[in-house]
């Protein structure tokens, strides 16, 4: 609010500008006990005084001046950012209203005609200069409201970031086979949404915003691991049928874990959205022969759907004790054939699309025991 309070505490500067010495003294000895002065004769010296710092408040410019006129210095001051808000009045003997039009045009705020009367030149002044000081008292306002806004925006996303990294970090200690899973996972998933975002699909979705979004909630897909008894979860061989039964669960308590997290936020459709999406449904299948609500289609959120395709791939080249790494190629080979019935058909697409870039994101996150040939 630097405007304002210059105003305040410092006397505003007025730029005269005439090209007759007379003019000059006149209207310098009218402002000068009221305001700090400073004077051009001609319009590239207005110019010139016009930005010098710190710069006019208010210009008193004369209209017949030779060389430059005084409509085409107000038309520059108006096209350069610096002078644009400084305002202008025309002190003038054209009395026509043709010639006010075109001052006004031009962009002056006010037009006086000479001889000038005193009283009226000071009320005009005064006027201008508090408009003026108002404007700028507005313009700083919105400028800190939004730098505040800014500031909060920032806060807010922070706090939004900590906690989806605190959550996705809790469900990576419980799981002995978790490793770069989360990262590549997570990098699958924006690689993907960014693909189909550029073919034009799924356009209400797949914004800048909501991608970005999807990015950070991808690692929370098996946050409800915590949830699993270590004996099943940590069990270094195949589960049995009732064991399964039980880490089929991990779903249902990511999910009521979120939504609870979500109701102490009063927010039911919070930043947790697609992370509470993926957690559940993301072990659903095309055909709805997943779990755990055996949704089929589009009933499954494409936040789940894209999910799907990264967890498979990244369990498919990752070594596990029942199983071990396949090959990138074989990989592929084994989503291809599951087109339409595990997967959406549009989302495997781009997956086959990009699957290199798969691939590049597997090695860069590659674990430390994986086998060296498994992405070649």
């Amino acid at each position: 609010m630097s405007s304002l309070m210059e105003s305040v505490y410092s006397k505003p500067c007025i730029l005269i500008v005439d090209d007759a010495a007379e003019n000059l003294a006149l209207m310098n000895g009218l402002l000068v006990d009221h305001y700090k002065t400073r004077i051009a004769k001609n319009g590239p010296a207005a110019l010139a005084a016009a930005i010098q710092l710190p710069r006019p408040d208010l210009i008193l410019l004369d209209v017949m001046m030779p060389g430059i006129d005084g409509y085409a210095v107000c038309r520059e001051l108006k096209a350069d950012p610096a002078t644009a808000n400084i305002p202008v009045i025309f002190l003038t003997a054209r009395t026509d209203v043709e010639d006010e039009q075109k001052g006004f045009d031009a962009g002056c705020v006010d037009y006086v005609t000479k001889p000038i009367s005193p009283p009226t030149v000071l009320a005009r002044v005064k006027a201008h200069l508090l408009l003026k000081s108002a404007r700028d008292f507005l313009k700083d306002k919105n400028m800190f409201l939004e730098a505040e806004v800014a500031r909060r925006t920032r806060e807010v996303q922070i706090i939004q970031d900590v906690t989806i990294l605190a959550m996705g970090s809790l469900a990576e200690t419980r799981d002995n086979e978790t490793g770069n899973h989360l990262r590549r996972t997570q990098n699958y998933v924006r690689a993907l949404a960014q693909h189909l975002k550029r073919a034009g699909r799924f356009r209400d979705v797949l914004t800048d915003e909501n991608i970005a979004l999807l990015y950070k909630s991808a690692p929370l897909h098996d946050i409800g691991k915590v949830g699993i008894p270590d004996s099943i979860l940590l069990k270094q061989g195949r589960l049995t049928p009732a064991e399964f039964e039980i880490m089929k669960r991990h779903t249902t308590l990511g999910h009521d874990a979120i939504v609870a997290a979500e109701g102490s936020l009063d927010a039911p459709s919070s930043f947790l959205q697609f992370a509470r999406e993926i957690t559940y449904c993301h072990q659903e299948k095309w055909d709805g022969s997943g779990y755990p609500q055996g949704l089929a289609g589009e009933a499954i959120p494409l936040s789940a759907r894209l999910m799907a395709v990264a967890d498979v791939y990244d369990a498919l080249i990752s070594k596990r004790v029942y199983k071990p790494a396949f090959s990138h190629e074989k990989a592929v080979e084994m989503m291809r054939a599951e087109r339409g019935t595990h997967f959406d058909p549009v989302v495997l697409d781009a997956f086959l699309d990009i699957a290199d870039q798969f691939r590049t994101i597997a090695v860069l996150f590659a674990d430390e025991e994986m086998e060296p040939g498994a992405l070649s």
